[in-house]
């Protein structure tokens, strides 16, 4: 747990001498693969926000000729809760670096931070990775869970791994879901490239590349590149992602600090800003996500009914 990083003259050394041009604030870009994929809900009024969710289904029944009774039915709901939570990091830097660097170097540094923040949310929402309690289990555990998480070795090849009955999209479509999308590792597209049919030709040769990347069975597929996936454990993830609702608290706020002190886990004083001539970029982001798994007719036992699927080596 570090409390003591910093941007020193010698990691800017490449960006020292001559003019400045420091422009704090560049636009904010979109970092996070899980909710390039989602869906983004309302933004939450509060820090908890309450979703009903079907839980049962009405009957409907055959009447037992003209003067049969008609029978009654009911619905009923659930509530899912959507905590927020906070992403957050703070960078220092010397304000002599700040002025005689010759980029701007907060312009650097943003991207780099935004991009921070949506890999803490994307390991927390596939992987587990530092996840609140208040969230609900990490997808990949919750998809071994619910006995679909399925291995490679199984199958006869990654074609009939991904696309057969029985393999990874026909888990998502068995509990009544449809696949709108994968998650997959780099490693993934060579795994692809390299299937081929009887006659030595490449399965996913045509129709392999949409119009805005890399498509399975017609739906995207994204491979993350900033250190998500975990090859050594996952081939593809897919799933309905519609059903992946996540909201912000707030927004991305960005704040520069000037007068402040930054302190250990202990409570040790590491920068006092003021004394020591430092500038430090805070970034705060509260965010939730949730998965309702509501009800339906082709799986309505919760218990094996999960919008996703997950491919082990």
């Amino acid at each position: 747990m570090p409390f003591n990083n910093i941007i020193d003259r010698a990691a800017a050394g490449a960006l020292i001498p001559a003019e400045t041009a420091a422009k704090v604030f560049t636009g904010v870009t979109e970092t996070s693969a899980i909710m390039k994929l989602a869906t983004r809900a309302q933004d939450m009024p509060t820090n908890i926000t309450i979703q009903p969710v079907l839980s049962s289904l009405p009957i409907a029944y055959f009447v037992n000729g003209d003067t049969g009774l008609k029978q009654t039915t009911d619905m009923a709901w659930g509530n899912v809760n959507f905590v927020a939570e906070e992403i957050a990091a703070i960078v220092p830097i010397p304000e002599s670096v700040l002025s005689d660097s010759k980029y701007p170097i907060w312009e650097q540094v943003r991207p780099k931070m935004e991009e921070a923040l949506g890999l803490a949310f994307d390991s927390a929402v596939l992987y587990g990775v530092n996840r609140p309690t208040t969230w609900p289990q990490a997808i990949v555990t919750a998809a071994a869970a619910a006995g679909h998480s399925i291995a490679l070795p199984a199958f006869a090849d990654l074609y009939d791994a991904l696309l057969s009955d029985g393999g990874l999209i026909s888990l998502v479509e068995q509990d009544g879901f449809a696949a709108t999308g994968h998650l997959a590792p780099l490693r993934t597209k060579a795994r692809l490239r390299s299937v081929r049919d009887g006659n030595g030709n490449p399965i996913f040769r045509s129709g392999m590349q949409g119009k805005s990347g890399y498509e399975l069975d017609g739906e995207p597929c994204i491979f993350p590149r900033n250190g998500l996936m975990n090859a050594a454990n996952t081939i593809d993830v897919a799933g309905d992602w519609q059903q992946l609702l996540y909201c912000f608290r707030q927004d991305l706020t960005w704040k520069l600090l000037t007068e402040a002190v930054i302190q250990d886990n202990a409570g040790n004083i590491v920068f006092n800003l003021a004394q020591q001539d430092m500038v430090a970029l805070r970034v705060v982001m509260r965010v939730a996500w949730q998965l309702p798994n509501p009800v339906n007719r082709v799986n309505p036992n919760p218990a094996t009914r999960y919008p996703f699927a997950i491919l082990t080596p």
